[in-house]
């Protein structure tokens, strides 16, 4: 069943999204960091924390996910370093992701071609 609940949620999410595409003039990028916006907004006012237990990985996937990640790294280090912590709980919590998408996309394009 969660693994239901994730996909009509993450479906959700992007379906959302395409309506959104589709009916405005907001490019991809526009939605992008809309999402990315609105997930740290909702992490950072409590509300997406429990969204995300309720729907699991059909809220943690979505680019809000990544906006409420860095946005809990924020608020852990804020408790634990003060004020410093808005500076460096983003890489605390996301910094590994981050290098590790940045290495493989790194490698693909040296192995690959891009056709244009």
């Amino acid at each position: 069943m969660d693994y239901v609940k994730a996909f009509l949620v993450g479906g959700g999410i992007c379906a959302v999204c395409q309506i959104i595409y589709d009916n405005t003039k907001l490019t991809s990028a526009h939605i992008l960091v809309g999402l990315a916006v609105l997930g740290a907004v909702l992490g950072g006012i409590g509300i997406y924390e429990p969204f995300v237990e309720w729907a699991g990985a059909g809220a943690l996937i979505p680019v809000s996910g990544f906006g409420n990640s860095i946005v809990a790294g924020m608020l852990l280090e804020v408790k634990r370093l003060g004020w410093l912590g808005l500076f460096t709980g983003a890489f605390e919590v996301t910094g590994l992701g981050l290098a590790s998408a940045i290495i493989f996309a790194s490698g693909v394009a040296l192995l690959f071609d891009p056709k244009h």
